[in-house]
């Protein structure tokens, strides 16, 4: 009898650990921005506190308002794992909460991003653990089961494969594919140069605007005209 929907992969491919500090200093922005502003979750996942996040994924398909494999997840996952759990967005029933990431914490888990809802909002607020999560809601979980651990999910929009990097803070959360993440950092490195570069030049007066200026806005078909709104039809 096929047992899809209700199994465990315990082996995962995961990036070099070398390869995922190289990504700690990097805002997700300047990683967007390299890979065109695509593999960011969808924004309504939010950060429940300021920690930041860095690890490999590890996955997690609930089904909606279950948390019978997180619960086996944050047991079986390896420090450094961000644990991602697919819940369908559903907002009826927080997936986890406050002790449950603090046993988290405890195992070393790198963080926790649910497309689905938590609660306990204000102490894992206070926390030093990073959990990103849709939306919050007082209503428990449910812990019968099935789902799967360790497949392709989709989590906040994004196809996450285990081993993939994560990266979240403030702005929201972005995965890396495992295979593309070297070429990924070098060119991320390189944006965020180029931002603090702008930045300099921002202070000192000389961020070069001839892109925005008309000549590049008529340059692109825009129209300029030298009257207040209304005078050119008179």
């Amino acid at each position: 009898m096929s047992k899809v929907g209700f199994r465990v992969f315990k082996k995962i491919h995961r990036a070099p650990r070398e390869l995922v500090e190289g990504f700690r200093e990097i805002p997700v922005a300047n990683i967007g921005d390299v890979v065109g502003r695509m593999f960011c979750l969808d924004a309504r996942i939010r950060p429940m506190n300021k920690a930041p996040l860095l690890g490999t994924a590890f996955t997690v398909r609930a089904r909606p308002g279950c948390n019978l494999m997180l619960h086996h997840a944050i047991d079986t996952a390896q420090p450094g794992d961000v644990i991602l759990v697919e819940d369908q967005g559903d907002l009826t029933n927080a997936i986890s909460g406050e002790n449950m990431m603090l046993w988290a914490a405890r195992r070393q888990i790198a963080g926790v991003v649910v497309d689905g809802a938590m609660r306990d909002a204000d102490s894992i607020g206070e926390m030093a653990f990073p959990v990103y999560a849709r939306g919050i809601t007082p209503r428990g979980p449910h812990k019968s089961g099935p789902g799967e651990i360790n497949v392709p999910i989709s989590c906040g929009g994004v196809v996450v494969n285990p081993g993939d990097i994560v990266v979240g803070d403030a702005d929201g959360v972005i995965v890396i594919a495992r295979h593309e993440a070297a070429s990924v950092l070098e060119d991320a490195r390189k944006k965020l140069a180029q931002e603090i570069r702008t930045r300099q030049e921002i202070e000192d007066g000389t961020w070069n605007r001839k892109a925005y200026d008309e000549a590049a806005l008529a340059a692109l078909g825009c129209e300029i005209i030298d009257a207040a709104y209304g005078e050119q039809q008179q």
